[in-house]
């Protein structure tokens, strides 16, 4: 709908809340605070490649969720589920080999695998998918992919002719060799350990059918991202620009007043890979006003003014996540008053 030629709803594109609010969450909240001030608002969470890309893309590729029965990073059984469509799977490697899946004083970033991720892959393969999108965000690993590569193997998966498309969706740019140095300590490894793991890295990716070192994209996930394009051909892709373009935000966006993005927090790690890095820069490269609702602002006012946020608030309860949306909607009836 529009006024006076003017779009009248509200783009609402969050990322979850790491650990506390699903996308899906922050957008009702965002609606519910937008309609007190009589704004109506088009729901649409996104994702990036970590968790909660599945849901994500879920209506948008007509994903049936299944579940199959995989090893956890310590090699548990653990019950995961992954999406499938026409021809096609979603499989989020954060629900077979996540970081959420192994207690505090379980971590073992030497011994976590990815070896569930290639199971859960080959479980989508089975169930008919001829293409596997792989969402590589909330690992707990730093195999270089080792765990799944040798799953696939184990079920038949050549690097001569994989029996399904793969493309790892990520949020990071950091290539296979510095997998460790970036990402272990946030998965509990010690300086020592890191070293350990990096010697591990190089030697897992001379023995690959192509060396992923220096490759951009490979070291997401702890490397599983070079693995599977090491071994399988994998196509690596920004999980971000992948899920904007399949849920029609580029329409979207143009049929609204304004956006409204969010993340748990935001730093300078948002300029670069995130959803709400491409949210917002697409909005301002089409003239629409973009705002942002966080649970913490860590950038400084230059780097909010790259990403031409209009007013970036705090929140870190749904209420006030409410509350938020409506103080947006509140400055944009203003606007609408003053002609703009």
């Amino acid at each position: 709908m529009t006024q006076n030629g003017i779009p009248t709803q509200v783009l609402l594109a969050p990322d979850k809340f790491k650990g506390t609010f699903s996308a899906a969450e922050v957008a009702a909240a965002l609606a519910a605070g937008l309609a007190a001030t009589g704004h109506r608002s088009d729901p649409c969470p996104v994702a990036d490649g970590g968790d909660g890309t599945l849901a994500a893309l879920g209506e948008a590729l007509s994903l049936e969720p299944l579940q199959a029965e995989v090893s956890d990073p310590l090699g548990r059984p653990t019950a995961a589920v992954f999406g499938l469509g026409d021809g096609v799977a979603v499989v989020e490697m954060a629900s077979a080999s996540g970081l959420v899946l192994v207690a505090q004083a379980e971590r073992d970033p030497v011994a976590a695998s990815t070896y569930g991720t290639g199971e859960l892959i080959a479980a989508a393969v089975e169930a008919g998918a001829a293409h596997v999108y792989v969402a590589v965000g909330g690992s707990a690993t730093t195999d270089g992919g080792a765990g799944a590569v040798q799953a696939l193997r184990e079920r038949g998966w050549s690097a001569s002719a994989p029996p399904a498309r793969l493309t790892v969706l990520s949020d990071v740019r950091t290539v296979f060799e510095d997998a460790a140095t970036v990402f272990g300590p946030q998965k509990g490894a010690s300086e020592d350990q890191v070293r350990v793991l990096s010697e591990r890295l190089a030697r897992v990716a001379r023995d690959y059918a192509r060396d992923p070192s220096g490759v951009p994209m490979t070291g997401a996930a702890g490397g599983l991202a070079g693995g599977l394009w090491a071994e399988f051909a994998a196509e690596l892709a920004s999980g971000a620009v992948f899920v904007l373009n399949a849920v029609g935000y580029d329409a979207r966006m143009r049929a609204s007043r304004a956006v409204v993005t969010g993340e748990g927090r935001l730093d300078r790690t948002s300029l670069v890979g995130k959803a709400v890095s491409e949210v917002a820069t697409r909005a301002r490269q089409a003239g629409v006003p973009c705002h942002a609702v966080v649970g913490s602002n860590g950038l400084e006012p230059f780097d909010t003014r790259i990403l031409d946020l209009q007013l970036v608030l705090e929140a870190t309860t749904l209420a006030e996540i409410e509350a938020a949306g409506a103080q947006i909607g509140e400055l944009i009836t203003s606007e609408n008053d003053r002609g703009r």
